[in-house]
Parts: C-alpha cells; structure tokens; sequence
C-alpha cells in the first residue's frame, strides 16, 4: 500500500467477513426507546468486541500520515450478541478527529442523534443505540466509517489477524474503532491482556483461531476480549510495541463496559526483547499491581503462566531458568485468584524449555492453531466467573 501524499483519501470501515446482522423484530423496535435492541435492564451493555490501540511509527504509512475525505475497513467478530452501539479511541491523537457518517451493519450510527462528532484528542467516543440493529451471538458486523479530515497520524491496532480495507486495498489494521458493545450478553465479560500470543501470531488471517477466539465459543453468552498487543511487555513501554501492559491497564482494561474477569497473558517479551528482565521478582512485583488494580475494581484476575520459547532467536538457557522460577511463583504463590497453565499447556514433555512439536508454528515461541487450541482449553470456565 503506497500513501498519495500528505493527506490519504480512504475509507474506515470495521467489517467482518460475512456479515451476518438480523434486523430487531418490530415487538422489539417498539420496546426499544433508547434505541437499543433486545431486552434492558440498567446496566446492561456490555462489551462484545474490542482492541487496544498503540501510535503509529514512521513504518506505518497510512496511520502515521492520516486520512482526509476517507474510509477503512475492519473485520469485527462478535461475542455476544444483541443491541448495538459503538466505541472510538483516539489514545495517540495529538489533535481531534471528526468522525462521521458510520454505518453499522448498513444502518445508520448516530451520536447524541447526529450523524457526525468530534473524537478529542487522547479520548473516547461512544454512539448511541444503532436503531433497528440486532446482531445475534458470534456474527461479524461492518462498520463504515468515513473520516472528513485531514486527521493527523491515527490511533490504531497494527495487526489483528483479519482482512480490513483502506480505499479497497487490504490491510489487517483497524483504525480508531476500539470497540463494539451490546444489550444481550448473559455471561461473564473477560478482557484478555496478553501480547503477540493472544494477538493471534501462528494463525491464519480471517480464520477466528486465536486462543480468545476459541475460549469465547466455549462461552456462550459471554465476551472475550481480545487486548493482544504484538511485542507488548508487563514492564516496558516500547515506541512500536506500545505502552507495557501496567501503563495500559486503566485505559485498555478498566475501561470495558460488563467486564468480570482479567486473565493476563504477558511476560515472555520481558524476558526476550531486550533490555532483557532477568530479575524474576521485578515481573512478579508487575503481576502485584495489576492484582491491586484489578481487585481494587471489583474483578478477577487469573493469571497464564509463561510459555516456552526454545527455538526463539532470543533464547537461552539462562532465560528459561527465569521463566520457570516466575511460573513456580505464579502457580505456588497464590498471586492471582486462578491460574491458567499455558506452559504445561503447551510445552514438550521431553524437552520442557520448548514447545510441543505438534504446537510450534515454526518459531520456537509462537503456537499455531492447535496450540491456540490447547490455550483456550487450559482455560477453566468456572475460574471466569
């Protein structure tokens, strides 16, 4: 994808590959006078979708240039289903960005019942109720987006592993959409805090295989929220890999509407990226915090041990003595309300500083679909609740 000067035309469209939206019936129109769909009780949206955005670099062309007079397009695969509305971020943004007109599903997304609103800088934007809409459990949903502009560089997440579109050409980014919430959840919401493991690196783009993806089909009713960051850290902040997972907690966790239950998926890039964490108890002293936080909020908090990584280009013997004294800590200590086990989900039994042959994608850190496959199973359904 080349840029066509300072200011690129597109279009921002969340889209989902095979849209599947129903129309709410007319008994439920009429029931409806906030314009949510389904039934209300106070309280009751919640989050079905969502992603945690990072700046762009100079790398990140269209991001990091803008759009003016544009529209993008995203996958969004639901969780839970019902009612909608719509969230925007703008955590990065130096200056407002006009949002407007949206179209989720093909029918028209208003706030405060107008078609356009200015999303502030280092600020959230939420739409009211999208009239008529109904979305059922586990659809994918489009949301058009057009961008006046010019916007300045874009908040946005860089990779999630789906087909997206900026003027008709592909990418797999979604900008400024943070997330999708709705009125029909039934079961717990659970914001997954994790790196390039829950991001969904080791599966195929727009197959829905990532870890989260495949917990939250054994969850029906319920969301999973999938805050995967690629490169992300507990500890560090990086210029490309974001803000490390106790600097976005707040803003990337806190903030979901309906959330029950944090499982925190972080680590292994504090050990492997450099400046490299060789102090166990400087990553143990991280998940403390977030404990702190997570509790101080009213939520659980299970905790995943770190994954094997032999066959990285990063790893070594030394390391791996550090990932295991932080497992032995998490799985002994009784640091988190529950503990889900990745590494005896998915380490070698013969060979437990490397991953399960049958796991590996090919890199020695990422697994591929069965490995996603074996994490979401590792999860237990009752510590979620």
């Amino acid at each position: 994808m080349t840029a066509r000067g300072p200011a690129r035309r597109g279009v921002l469209t969340a889209a989902a590959a095979g849209v599947a939206v129903a129309a709410a019936a007319p008994a439920a129109r009429a029931a409806q006078s906030d314009g949510s769909a389904g039934p209300k009780r106070a309280g009751s949206w919640v989050t079905s979708w969502a992603t945690a955005q990072t700046a762009p670099t100079a790398a990140d062309t269209v991001a990091a240039t803008g759009l003016t007079d544009g529209v993008v397009s995203a996958t969004v695969r639901l969780s839970a289903g019902g009612g909608v509305r719509l969230r925007y971020g703008n955590a990065f943004g130096a200056v407002p960005v006009l949002i407007g007109p949206v179209t989720a599903g093909g029918r028209a997304v208003t706030f405060g019942g107008r078609r356009q609103a200015w999303l502030a800088a280092g600020a959230s934007l939420t739409s009211d109720p999208v009239g008529g809409l109904r979305a059922p459990e586990g659809s994918a949903l489009t949301v058009e987006t057009r961008l006046p502009g010019p916007t300045g560089p874009l908040s946005f997440h860089r990779n999630t592993h789906a087909s997206h579109s900026v003027d008709g050409v592909r990418t797999t980014s979604v900008f400024l959409l943070t997330g999708v919430e709705v009125t029909g959840g039934y079961g717990p919401v659970v914001a997954v805090l994790g790196d390039s493991v829950t991001e969904g690196v080791g599966t195929p783009d727009d197959a829905d295989l990532r870890w989260p993806d495949q917990l939250a089909r054994r969850l029906p009713g319920s969301a999973v929220a999938n805050l995967g960051v690629s490169g992300n850290r507990l500890l560090l902040d990086d210029a490309r890999f974001g803000p490390g997972g106790q600097a976005r907690f707040d803003r990337d966790v806190l903030s979901l509407p309906g959330l029950r239950t944090v499982l925190v998926q972080l680590g292994v890039n504090d050990l492997q990226q450099p400046p490299s964490q060789t102090d166990p108890a400087r990553v143990l002293d991280g998940y403390r915090q977030l404990v702190l936080r997570a509790r101080s909020a009213g939520l659980r908090i299970v905790g995943a041990t770190v994954a094997p990584f032999e066959g990285w280009t990063r790893w070594t013997p030394e390391l791996d003595e550090v990932r295991q004294r932080i497992n032995r800590a998490i799985r002994t200590g009784r640091l988190f309300d529950a503990v889900a086990d990745f590494d005896a989900a998915l380490h070698d039994p013969a060979r437990p500083s490397r991953l399960l042959p049958a796991f590996d994608s090919g890199d020695g850190l990422h697994p591929n679909p069965s490995g996603h496959a074996a994490l979401a199973a590792a999860v237990d359904r009752r510590t979620l609740l």
